[in-house]
Order: structure tokens, then C-alpha cells, then sequence
């Protein structure tokens, strides 16, 4: 199974998916890399998931949820996919208490694989705020590349941030 490997599962949402959804995406700490400024309710996010079967080349976007033993423990998704030219980026979160385990690394190698070997896609992207070291380590360790530096990218309400772009070529 391709979005299997060793304990951690990437598997499309589910209606039960309802409370971690609202929970997750009402945390007001992933709302600065998300661009989120204001809450979703429970109606919009039912709908979210009620819609999620949407193919992702009608969608041009896929939410998974990640599992670890059947407890999910965080979402990796494609965004600004475009068929035409073969690309997608990829966003991760998992939830703090799950971090430093190395499932992150897992879910990221099962969904390249996934982008690489059934969506055949020919690059990948990632867009991670310069003061995120865990996110870079993450996603260089997966052979990403940094290509640029997007100044001044980001504003919080420390001021404004760099964002890095990383990139993945599939060489085969």
C-alpha cells in the first residue's frame, strides 16, 4: 500500500475527522503559516469534508490525515496542483505532542512517493518561514533543494518574515 509505511498512515478525511479538523485549524499558533485570520466553524468544515472527494484534478488540492497507530496525529496536503505542469506544493503539520518522533519524515516520504509514482509529478514545492529550523531540516533532509528567499514574505505581529522555497526535481 502506497500511503502506508511502518506505523504512520496517510488516509483521506472522514466525517469522524470533524472535531480534530476544528480543533486543529482553530489553533490560533498554525494560523501564521496558514494565512488564517479568522476561525472556521463546525458547519464550513463539514462541508469542507463533505466536498473532500473531489478528485485532486478537479479540486487541485488534497488534504490527508496523518495516522500513527490509528490516532491521527497531524494533516500533510497538496495545494496548487497543476497537472499541466507536473508540480504541487506540500504543507505538513503535526500536532506538538507528536513532534520529534520522526513521523513527519514518514508522512513526507509517503506522500512524495505518492506524487512521484501516481500523480507523476515532476516537482514539488514548500514554502517554510526562515525561523522554522524544524520544517528546513524536515524538508532538506528529503533531498529538497532551497531556491530562493521570499523577503519580508510573511507579517506577524512581530513584523515581517522571510519565507524560503524549497523545491523537489523527480529525476526519474
Amino acid at each position: 500500500m502506497i500511503l502506508k509505511k511502518d506505523n504512520i498512515k496517510l488516509r483521506a478525511l472522514e466525517p469522524t475527522d470533524l472535531n480534530f479538523l476544528f480543533q486543529t485549524e482553530n489553533n490560533t499558533v498554525f494560523w501564521e503559516v496558514s494565512s488564517t485570520q479568522t476561525p472556521f466553524s463546525k458547519y464550513i468544515l463539514s462541508q469542507y469534508i463533505a466536498n473532500a472527494h473531489q478528485d485532486i484534478y478537479e479540486a487541485k488540492q488534497l488534504r490527508l490525515i496523518i495516522e500513527h497507530k490509528n490516532i491521527s496525529i497531524g494533516m500533510i496536503d497538496l495545494f496548487d496542483f497543476n497537472p499541466q505542469q507536473k508540480r504541487a506544493g506540500i504543507g505538513i503539520l503535526i500536532l506538538e505532542k507528536f513532534q520529534g518522533k520522526g513521523y513527519a519524515k514518514t508522512a513526507l516520504d509517503i506522500l512524495i512517493s505518492y506524487c512521484f509514482e501516481i500523480l507523476h509529478l515532476h516537482q514539488l514545492y514548500a514554502n517554510i518561514t526562515i525561523d522554522n529550523q524544524a520544517s528546513i531540516r524536515l524538508f532538506t533532509t528529503a533531498n529538497f533543494k532551497k531556491v530562493g528567499v521570499k523577503k519580508d514574505w510573511i507579517y506577524t505581529k512581530d513584523g515581517y518574515k522571510d519565507e524560503l522555497l524549497f523545491q523537489l526535481i523527480n529525476k526519474n
